[in-house]
């Protein structure tokens, strides 16, 4: 038997197939709207979403908006991480320049030790 859908999706004025998913760009379109002040009801009726899925997007919309604004200082441990990082690319760089030196005044190094 079915899944109890119709064979055949119903598709609103903008061409969006009821039940399908909608994309994030089509999603913020809706809310500019809304924020624009277009009616929640009417602009439902249009796209053939349900209100509250409307209100839902608007809302998740106006929290990231928000989060985007927070500053965001970095964590001790973050920085120390990033401190971390930033020392071992200068150790690396050091190290290359310190071997191409070595080589070219005709100098061996000796070969890095094989893990055990």
């Amino acid at each position: 038997m079915g899944t109890g859908r119709s064979a055949v999706a119903k598709a609103g004025p903008e061409g969006q197939p009821n039940g399908s998913r909608w994309s994030a760009s089509k999603k913020a379109d809706v809310v500019v709207r809304l924020l624009r002040g277009e009616s929640l009801d009417a602009l439902s009726r249009e796209l053939r979403v349900e209100a509250h899925r409307l209100q839902a997007w608007r809302d998740e919309f106006l929290a990231g908006g928000v989060e985007g604004l927070k500053a965001r200082p970095l964590q001790p441990e973050d920085r120390r991480f990033r401190d971390a990082e930033r020392k071992i690319g200068e150790l690396t760089m050091d190290n290359e320049i310190l071997r191409a030196a070595a080589r070219k005044r005709g100098l061996q190094i000796p070969p890095r030790k094989r893990p055990r």
